[in-house]
């Protein structure tokens, strides 16, 4: 028996991967260098506890709203432009009969060919061939305004609790070093965990999340040392 050929793209995936591996990325990078800035300050472990639960608040409702913002933006422009396709398509079909006849035309169809292609899509359902060919909106890549957010807020807090529970278990004497260690291997087994699941290359996705996240965690550290000596 002839098998199908198949093939499994990552496309689809890459909505909610995004918000997710950004939402963890920020939440362990943002908590972790906050938890870095206030110990090298010198407080206590209250303290520190007391900023590393407020930024994993705060962190995750800030993710949640920016994703949801920026993503029902793409969403409000995604149906306007349908909206406007679609008066088009009323006022003037045989204009955008020809519109989408020239873009397979420009993609290597001959005209006779494009033509019979633009006039099956189109008796099928025109919206949705303009809107993919014409516009780029597929169901696939649209706009999850919601979706992002949530999953955005729950994967930042999931990655913020990881310094605080390190935090709550690590001996004082090697307080700053286990909690950088710690975040530095989460964030290089998510950064690889994303690339492989995006099927980008798994070690650049490995370097460029931790050198990141190490430099900003230096910064928040460095910054910590001198406003605690300062006051």
């Amino acid at each position: 028996m002839k098998k199908h050929h198949t093939e499994n793209h990552k496309l689809e995936t890459m909505g909610w991967l995004r918000a997710a591996v950004l939402g963890a990325n920020d939440g362990i990078v943002s908590t972790s260098s906050l938890i870095l800035g206030i110990a090298a300050s010198h407080a206590d472990l209250s303290t520190i506890l007391i900023a590393g639960m407020a930024g994993l608040v705060a962190g995750a409702m800030s993710m949640a709203t920016g994703e949801y913002i920026s993503v029902q933006s793409q969403a409000d422009t995604e149906q306007a432009a349908l909206t406007l396709e679609t008066r088009e398509l009323e006022e003037d079909s045989a204009g955008e009969l020809q519109e989408l006849t020239e873009i397979y035309v420009n993609r290597g169809l001959d005209p006779l060919l494009a033509r019979q292609v633009a006039e099956k899509l189109m008796a099928h359902d025109a919206l949705q061939a303009h809107a993919r060919d014409e516009l780029g909106i597929t169901e696939t890549l649209s706009a999850r305004p919601l979706q992002a957010a949530i999953a955005s807020a729950f994967s930042f807090a999931v990655g913020a609790a990881l310094p605080l529970l390190v935090s709550l278990a690590a001996p004082a004497a090697y307080f700053s070093y286990l909690v950088a260690a710690s975040a530095l291997l989460s964030l290089a087994i998510l950064g690889g965990l994303a690339a492989y699941i995006g099927g980008a290359n798994i070690r650049k996705g490995i370097v460029r999340v931790s050198f990141w996240s190490a430099l900003a965690m230096a910064a928040t550290y460095l910054t910590g040392m001198l406003f605690g000596a300062a006051f």
